[in-house]
């Protein structure tokens, strides 16, 4: 019996020390448990309750000294709750999906109105999003060569390569990368990836952003978003990732995004012979740097994003002449944008003998970044106020009781540029990892 529980001990301490080594060293969200576990369940979640020092109205940064004095106003939230399925079929082919709830799912119902005449109303409940986002088959011929077909995660970007809730520190995930890039960023196509020495590798083949969805608060976040129930891919992106593991606890990694952004609509009414925006590409180019240390203690990490999309004077005319009832964006979209962050946090527990030994831990932290959604060309107006440049100076803990689970608080300071209002809060959160088969 006492052999017995050693080998499963053994067996549990193998698995999780492969699945931490999974997150540390890929891009990948869906993990697979060691060899002999055909079938893998497993998922994160989150839930975050805020309280912001600053107005919610929608005219604050049209006119800042009116809402100057508004009252505080809270939020509970659960950003994030996702299931993971996996399974080994043999001989090198593997399936993963990520089902993805975010704030709870959508809700509707139909009611009978009393009051109008028993007239059937249909109405929204709650507002939220329930997406698959990966869903793939996946052929692994060796280490260093896979191919994955299917709904995959465009890596590009640090949150995009490492989304989940313990792979940062703040309550919510950081601001610069999830206002102006597709956050996750997912996507139908075709990969190729693997991993040699110190490096991995992913080429991505994907449908195209649609330019159409793209905008002046979140620059291109909405471009993989398709109102339809196919995705139009009239256009194709193409997306890399480089991962370099010099040393134990070092990751450096680069990625980009290249791909034509117009035209990628259904149905596809402004390309053809002699119509006026036939020769706007919107060409989309996104440039990413990022890198994750984890020694000494210390998890520092940081990233710089940066891009650029063609033809954007014709583009946002474009826009703004679409139809009323159309389901696009219809605000001006900037020729570049950009981010840039870096976080730093210390165990102060691994300092107390009884609490190291107990694999709990204690980050205090400290994060600041900048960004702005919305960088015009020369001619495009500037944005009121010029309240998308932005800078966020976030300090304060994450508790680790077991591995898998983090108790989160913060206090976020968002500066704006005059005349508009900071924005402060204090956030507190939970958030979980981990495999349960």
């Amino acid at each position: 019996m006492r052999r017995f529980k050693a080998m499963a001990a053994l067996s549990l301490l193998t698995i999780l020390s492969l699945d931490v080594q999974a997150q540390e060293s890929t891009a990948d969200s869906v993990m697979t448990h060691a060899k002999g576990n055909r079938l893998s369940v497993g998922g994160y979640g989150e839930v975050a309750l805020s309280r912001h020092f600053y107005s919610d109205n929608q005219y604050r940064y049209r006119n800042p000294a009116k809402y100057k004095d508004d009252p505080s106003n809270g939020r509970f939230d659960i950003p994030h709750a996702v299931i993971y399925l996996g399974y080994d079929f043999g001989k090198g082919w593997t399936m993963g999906t990520e089902i993805e709830f975010e704030h709870t799912g959508t809700g509707s119902a139909i009611e009978i109105e009393t009051d109008e005449g028993g007239e059937y109303e249909h109405e929204i409940e709650k507002g939220g999003e329930v997406e698959l986002e990966q869903f793939w088959l996946q052929k692994s011929f060796s280490r260093a060569a896979n191919v994955r077909l299917g709904h995959l995660i465009v890596p590009v970007g640090l949150n995009n390569a490492h989304h989940e809730p313990l792979n940062f520190f703040t309550v919510y995930r950081p601001e610069g990368e999830n206002t102006i890039l597709p956050s996750t960023w997912h996507d139908t196509g075709i990969s190729f990836w693997g991993r040699h020495g110190k490096l991995r590798y992913e080429l991505l083949m994907v449908a195209g952003l649609n330019a159409l969805q793209f905008s002046r608060d979140n620059w291109i976040k909405g471009g993989n978003k398709s109102a339809y129930e196919f995705k139009p891919a009239n256009k194709y992106g193409f997306a890399a990732r480089l991962d370099y593991y010099p040393t134990d606890g070092l990751r450096v990694g680069v990625s980009g995004y290249y791909g034509q952004s117009m035209h990628n609509t259904s149905p596809n009414e402004m390309e053809g012979s002699g119509k006026t925006y036939d020769q706007v590409k919107a060409n989309t180019y996104v440039g990413s740097f990022d890198l994750t240390l984890k020694r000494w203690n210390w998890i520092v990490r940081g990233q710089v994003d940066y891009g650029y999309v063609s033809d954007t004077p014709l583009l946002n005319q474009a826009k703004i002449n679409q139809r009323g009832t159309s389901p696009y964006n219809k605000t001006y979209v900037g020729k570049n944008a950009y981010t840039a962050g870096i976080e730093a946090g210390y165990d102060v527990f691994s300092q107390i003998q009884s609490l190291r030994r107990d694999n709990q831990k204690l980050y205090v932290f400290g994060r600041y970044e900048q960004y702005d959604s919305y960088v015009p060309e020369g001619t495009q107006p500037k944005a009121t106020n010029d309240y998308t440049k932005r800078t966020n100076i976030v300090c304060g803990v994450n508790y680790f009781p077991i591995p898998q689970i983090a108790i989160k608080a913060d206090y976020s300071l968002r500066r704006l540029t005059d005349p508009c209002n900071n924005e402060p809060s204090i956030n507190i959160g939970i958030a979980y990892e981990g495999f349960f088969l």
